[in-house]
């Protein structure tokens, strides 16, 4: 049983780390302007859930890749993962 939990662990730690990327990577390279300002941008207009929701794209290559290698425990801690973005978007949106 603690394989079970280890191998969920992991998944959900996964989830969290891609989306961390996804962040990054939109407000590095995908946005027209600096990181800094980026950061500014998104603050001024509260879009706190629309950042995170683009960045939790990477979660479904990472819950895939898992699926493929016969690894569902670990996609289980991803989509654990992902739900808790989610709802955490949901309740950005109405702050």
């Amino acid at each position: 049983m603690g394989t079970l939990k280890k191998n969920i662990f992991i998944g959900f730690l996964g989830s969290l780390v891609a989306t961390i990327v996804g962040a990054f990577l939109y407000l590095e390279h995908i946005s027209r302007v600096d990181f800094y300002e980026t950061i500014d941008l998104i603050h001024e207009g509260k879009l706190y859930g629309k950042v995170l929701s683009i960045a939790a794209i990477p979660n479904l290559f990472i819950f895939f890749i898992f699926l493929k290698k016969q690894q569902d425990s670990k996609a289980k801690g991803v989509l654990l993962g992902t739900i808790l973005i989610a709802l955490t978007t949901l309740f950005l949106q109405f702050l």
